[in-house]
Parts: C-alpha cells; sequence; structure tokens
C-alpha cells in the first residue's frame, strides 16, 4: 500500500472529511460525554444511576416508534433528490410530535408492570425527554446528513453534550448527591432547549418544512420497517438493563450500566464512519445491492481496525474507571473487560447492515435484528436470575457477534440474489 497515495485520498475525499467532522464533533463531544457520566455516577451513586437506568433503557427501545423511521425516510429520499427537503422535514415534524405522545402514554401506562417501583415512577419525564426532544434532535442530526453537512450535525450534538455536562457539574457543585427523579426533571430542561436548537438550525440552513399529509401514508409502511429494524437494535442493547431493573438489581444495574456507557463512547469512532457514510450507501444503493456492498466492504476493514483499538483500550484501561466515578462502582472494571470486544463485533454487523439499509432490502437487517433481540431476551431470561449482571454481559457479547455474522451472510445472498436476477435478464434478453 502506497501511504502517500493514501494520505493523498483521504485529503481530497468528501467521505472522508464528513468521517473526519463527525469524529471531531464526537470527539470533542466525547470529552463532555466523559465529564457528564463520571459526574453523573458521582452525583447519583450506584443505586440512583441503576434506577435511572433502568428507566431510560425501557424508554430507549420505545422511542424508536417516536418518529416511525421518518428520519429516515428523509436520508432514502431526500440524499438523491434534495429538492424534496421541505415536505420530507415537515414529515418527520409532525409524525415525531403526533407519535412521541402516544409513545410516552402507554410508557406511562406499561411501566409498573416492567419495571421496578422506582424505576417505574420516573417514566413519564424520561419518556417525553428521550421520546420527543432526544428523537428530534436526532432527526435534525439525519437532515444534515442527507446534505453531507457532518459538520453542523457534529456541532450540534456537541451542544447537547456540553449542557448535560454543566447541568450535571452544577447539580453535584449544588448538591453533592441527587436523586434519580432530581435528574431527570433537570434533564428534561435540557433536552427541550436540545430539541428547540435543532429545529432552529434547520430551519435557518436549509429551509422551512411543509406540511404534506400525503407523505404520512404514503411511507408509513416503510418507515416503519426502520423504527421496527431500530427499536429490535435497541431491545438487544437496552432489554438487559430493563430485566436488571425488573428483578430489583438496581445496584448491579447500576455497575453493568456505568460500563455499558464506557462501551458506547469507545464505539463513537465506528459510529462517525458509519453516519458519514450512510448518504452513499443509500446512493449506492438505489444502483443496486451489489455497489452498496462494495462500499461496505471498502469501510469495514477500517472499521475493524477502530472497533480492535477501542477493544484494547476498554481491557487496558478498565482499572481506572473506580478512581474516577467512585468506589461505587468497583466490579464497573471486570463488566468492562467482560464487554470490551462489542466494539469490534459493531464495526461488521454496523457496516454490513447499513449496506442493507441503503440499498433498499431493509426486510434482511430487520429480519436478523428481530432474531437477534429474541436470542438476547431468551439468554437473558436464563442468564441474568443466576448470574446478574455478568448474565447480561454474556447475553451481550454472544448476541453483538451472531449479528455480525448473520448480516454478513445476508449481504452476501442479497448480492448472490441481485446477481442471480441480472444474469437472468440478460439470458432473457439475448433469447428476444
Amino acid at each position: 500500500m502506497n501511504l502517500t497515495a493514501e494520505l493523498t485520498k483521504l485529503k481530497t475525499s468528501t467521505l472522508a472529511r464528513n468521517a473526519g467532522w463527525m469524529f471531531l464533533g464526537q470527539g470533542l463531544g466525547l470529552i463532555f460525554q466523559t465529564t457528564y457520566f463520571i459526574v453523573l455516577a458521582r452525583l447519583l451513586g450506584s443505586r440512583e444511576y441503576g434506577i435511572y437506568a433502568g428507566t431510560f433503557a425501557l424508554v430507549s427501545m420505545a422511542s424508536q416508534y417516536s418518529t416511525i423511521g421518518s428520519g429516515t425516510v428523509f436520508m432514502r429520499y431526500v440524499s438523491p433528490d434534495r429538492s424534496r427537503f421541505p415536505a420530507y422535514w415537515g414529515n418527520i415534524l409532525i409524525v415525531t410530535c403526533g407519535f412521541s405522545i402516544v409513545v410516552a402514554a402507554v410508557l406511562h401506562v406499561t411501566a409498573r408492570f416492567i419495571l421496578n417501583p422506582q424505576s417505574a415512577a420516573i417514566i413519564f419525564p424520561v419518556a417525553v425527554s428521550v421520546c420527543f426532544c432526544t428523537q428530534i434532535a436526532v432527526a435534525a442530526g439525519q437532515v444534515f446528513q442527507a446534505f453531507e453537512q457532518l459538520r453542523v450535525t457534529a456541532m450540534m450534538n456537541l451542544l447537547t453534550n456540553i449542557m448535560r455536562a454543566i447541568a450535571a457539574v452544577t447539580m453535584l457543585a449544588v448538591l453533592h448527591r441527587a436523586t434519580a427523579w432530581q435528574w431527570v426533571v433537570v434533564s428534561l430542561f435540557v433536552s427541550m432547549a436540545g430539541a428547540l436548537v435543532a429545529v432552529v438550525t434547520v430551519t435557518v440552513r436549509l429551509g422551512r418544512p411543509k406540511f404534506d399529509l400525503s407523505l404520512l401514508s404514503r411511507h408509513a409502511s416503510e418507515g416503519f420497517q426502520y423504527s421496527f429494524s431500530q427499536s429490535t437494535s435497541s431491545a438487544y442493547n437496552d432489554v438487559d438493563k430493563t430485566m436488571l431493573s425488573h428483578y430489583g438489581m438496581n445496584v448491579e444495574n447500576g455497575i453493568y450500566s456505568m460500563a455499558y456507557r464506557v462501551v458506547e463512547i469507545a464505539s463513537i469512532p465506528v459510529f462517525s464512519v458509519r453516519d458519514a457514510a450512510m448518504p452513499r450507501f443509500f446512493v449506492q444503493g438505489a444502483k443496486g445491492v451489489t455497489h452498496s456492498a462494495a462500499l461496505a466492504k471498502s469501510l469495514i476493514k477500517r472499521a475493524m481496525l477502530l472497533g480492535t483499538f477501542a477493544a484494547v483500550c476498554i481491557f487496558v484501561f478498565a482499572p481506572v474507571i473506580p478512581h474516577l466515578i467512585g468506589k461505587d462502582f468497583t466490579e464497573s472494571v471486570y463488566a468492562l473487560r467482560w464487554l470490551s470486544l462489542i466494539p469490534f463485533f459493531r464495526s461488521i454487523h454496523q457496516m454490513t447492515g447499513s449496506a442493507l439499509t441503503g440499498a433498499g432490502v431493509q426486510k434482511y437487517r430487520t429480519a436478523s435484528q428481530l432474531v437477534a433481540a429474541a436470542f438476547n431476551f431468551c439468554l437473558n431470561l436464563w442468564l441474568i436470575p443466576r448470574y446478574g449482571w455478568h448474565g447480561a454481559a454474556w447475553a451481550s457479547l454472544i448476541t453483538d457477534a451472531s449479528l455480525g455474522a448473520m448480516n454478513t451472510l445476508l449481504l452476501a445472498h442479497a448480492c448472490r440474489v441481485e446477481m442471480a436476477k441480472t444474469a437472468a435478464e440478460v439470458m432473457l434478453a439475448v433469447e428476444r
């Protein structure tokens, strides 16, 4: 490999520049996220943090239905034709405003049957924060992704992280210790401010929305597929924390959730590459699944290197955690080391899964994630009552590894199907 040529390609590549912006924004965000979760851990302690984590996990699984996939629908149809922006941006706002209310209400009614009483008591403010505010901000980020303005997306994410870090630091300085309820109320106001900034930024930079109700019915089925797929992804990431809460293991949930949070932060480089490439997956996917697969193949080696580096860093630096967030979280060291391979597995299933989504064969990705979610639920149902957070960690490792294998096989299958169809069409044309 010619190093000079590779560096030249990186300098002139829009994809590399966009990935760089995402990594810079998320990297700076990493500083504030790290500050935020260290301060929050000290503010709440392992028990209160576990109460909050259980609630947040349940809401995260349901929140994907707040937008009915309208953000991904926007990316698919606006990436190739940007003149469609006003109507599809309006569609995001209508759908999210309407469905987030429904989802929050359902969670408020059902939480007491799923979570322990302490976690169920804080469900409504968390639901409003995540289902409405956070989903609006995420959708705004997808709008700028479609326009390949990743710098703006990165800056918006950075602003939210700064606001949360400031809120946590202020509470620690004033209160020293806080309950989960006190934190979720403050977090709600921070999320509302972030959502407002996101909507204003899109409107100022790209234009006003137009409201076309026909889009809701036209793309409802497709959008639901995206939401279902995203909810299954959230399910295999969050069902373990919900189940730890259900069994009343609040302290163990705090220990495990803190470790999982570190893994999420360590996965940022892989997610940066995925986010930067997503518009191109849709553009290449419009030409056929083999084109999106080729893009995935070109990205996956780099993503795997990033995932490997993250895994090594997690394993080596895990003992630092108790010194940063307190002795309440000493067991998080062992949880972190069990979970350390997850960024590597994510580098595989995120790239291959994005190729399937970009090519319009979301049904394959949805199927694999549904199988992964069901498998993860069964593993947790068996392992958590017996082994606590250890069982949750084992289930997460097995699930992410399995999902990487399934997505790889499904992408190869989709390519074979397309090539066979193309060959059949050529033969038919020759015979005619």
